[in-house]
Formats: structure tokens, sequence, C-alpha cells
């Protein structure tokens, strides 16, 4: 039994924003930006809570922000373990 096995290139510098899984970092970055700046400034009973989903929304808007970065850079070297990162980033 033989399996084929497809092998695709991954986008780097300014290719990343023309191909469609890879576009999908524009919306995230500034959705994620617009949460950090909504929860931030939003008032909650216990500040303790809001501390937890700011750091949250924080950390998760760097990473995609350095993803993008090193997508931009070249930095995967074409490797496909690439998409498995950026994929389990994103849930």
């Amino acid at each position: 039994m033989s399996s084929a096995t497809s092998t695709t290139s991954l986008p780097s510098g300014l290719a990343v924003l023309t191909t469609f899984p890879d576009v999908l970092f524009i919306p995230e970055f500034i959705f994620g930006g617009l949460v950090w700046i909504l929860v931030a400034s939003s008032r909650v009973p216990s500040p303790i809570l809001q501390g937890w989903v700011m750091f949250v929304s924080v950390f998760c808007f760097v990473m995609s922000t350095t993803l993008l970065c090193l997508y931009f850079c070249g930095a995967h070297g074409g490797s496909s373990s690439w998409v498995t990162l950026v994929s389990g980033c994103d849930k």
C-alpha cells in the first residue's frame, strides 16, 4: 500500500500575505489588539480576574505577532512542523 505525501512550501516575506491560511494572521492581529484594548478598558468587580484575562489576551497577541514576524523573516526554513505550531497556537 503506497501513500501519497504532498509537500507544500511555506511562504516567507510578503508572500505570507497572499496565501489563504496565512492571510488569517491579519484579522487575528487586528482582533487580538481590540480584545486587549477592550479588556484593559473594562471595569470588573474582581480585578484579579481581569488580570488573568489581560495576561492571556496579551500573551496570545504577542505570540501571534511573533509568529507573523517569524513567517516574514522566513525562520521556518520550509519545515512543515511550523503548520502544526501555528494550528496549535490558534486554538
